[in-house]
């Protein structure tokens, strides 16, 4: 993001010293089982998270799983007492399936986000008149994330649940 480049040792070594603030902060990764953990720490106080401005205290801890060939899941949990009431979580799938796609963050005029996002929506509400017009049930918002259902996905095999917890 932002054309950052981390590099994330996992090798065990030692973390720079506390004094040593950089807008990336300092990464050790290690692995849990099959789930690569990277705890990220001595980030500057002059960046933001979620638009929120938070302490050089903050800790990111991020969990990447790959959950089949094609998908990778991807929590992060941002930890700062002196900003934020608790920590908090998010997560999302990264993924190859065809008819899904992510695009790099961007903020310049090209940037098509909001137009996608309303366009997005604009399509729903079309659905949910054409149901209602029809007498149907109003259709469900899809977010991607329905694998974690546990329902079976055509030509994919079943997905396991991967819990983390605090």
């Amino acid at each position: 993001m932002v054309n950052d480049t981390r590099v994330i040792p996992l090798d065990g070594r030692p973390r720079v010293g506390s004094n040593i603030k950089q807008y990336i902060g300092d990464s050790r990764g290690h692995w849990e089982g099959d789930t690569l953990v990277v705890e990220t720490t001595n980030l500057t106080n002059k960046t933001a998270v979620g638009g929120a401005p938070h302490t050089d205290r903050m800790k990111l801890t991020e969990w990447f799983t790959r959950i089949d060939p094609q998908m990778i899941d991807y929590r992060f949990r941002v930890d700062d007492p002196d900003t934020f009431m608790a920590p908090f979580t998010m997560r999302m799938t990264i993924t190859e399936q065809p008819g899904y796609k992510m695009y790099e963050y961007s903020c310049h005029e090209g940037n098509t986000a909001v137009g996608q996002a309303l366009s997005g929506e604009r399509a729903y509400e079309r659905m949910v008149d054409e149901a209602k017009a029809k007498g149907l049930p109003i259709p469900p918002r899809t977010t991607g994330m329905e694998v974690y259902s546990g329902a079976p996905v055509e030509g994919r095999q079943p997905v396991r649940e991967i819990g983390f917890s605090r």
